[in-house]
């Protein structure tokens, strides 16, 4: 047999152990636990600096794991949250540099007429040890800015739990 033909069969046969070991694939979540931890040091965050506001943790998929709604927080603030979550989970990356990235004229704006997007500042992935774990998202401070810090604080508080 040539060489040829015994290096393409052997290159065959690798590319099919490959295939048969991508069929199924196993992820990390967030428990809930963690993911209300989370949620509490975000709104506590806000609240050390006066501010009112909702904040949600989502899983990778973007579905909703934590609602915490402070109890002045506008009632705009619940959606608002999610919907940063969800775009932050759904995109893998801050809804801040999103709504840099999708500003009218540029070439990903048509991504502003999604029915959840959310190009705000406020939402952030989650990641822990190289796995996305889901997001967060903050509404009802004075700004995008100032909600992405609170949720900063949020993924600080469970950032040791997550990175193992």
């Amino acid at each position: 047999m040539p060489r040829s033909l015994i290096f393409a069969l052997g290159l065959f046969a690798l590319a099919g152990e490959c295939l048969a070991q991508e069929a199924v694939f196993s992820t990390k979540s967030l428990t809930p636990e963690t993911a209300l931890t989370a949620a509490r040091a975000a709104l506590e965050a806000c609240r050390k600096q006066g501010f009112q506001v909702s904040v949600v943790v989502v899983d990778r998929s973007g579905l909703a794991q934590v609602l915490l709604r402070d109890r002045f927080a506008g009632a705009h603030t619940v959606e608002l949250a999610s919907n940063k979550a969800w775009t932050a989970a759904s995109f893998r990356m801050a809804t801040s540099a999103l709504a840099v990235e999708t500003q009218a004229g540029k070439p990903q704006s048509g991504m502003r007429n999604l029915a959840r997007f959310a190009g705000v500042a406020g939402g952030l992935p989650i990641e822990g040890a190289g796995s996305a774990l889901g997001a967060i998202g903050v509404s009802g401070a004075p700004g995008g800015d100032a909600d992405e810090g609170c949720a900063k604080a949020g993924i600080a508080a469970i950032t040791e739990a997550i990175d193992l």
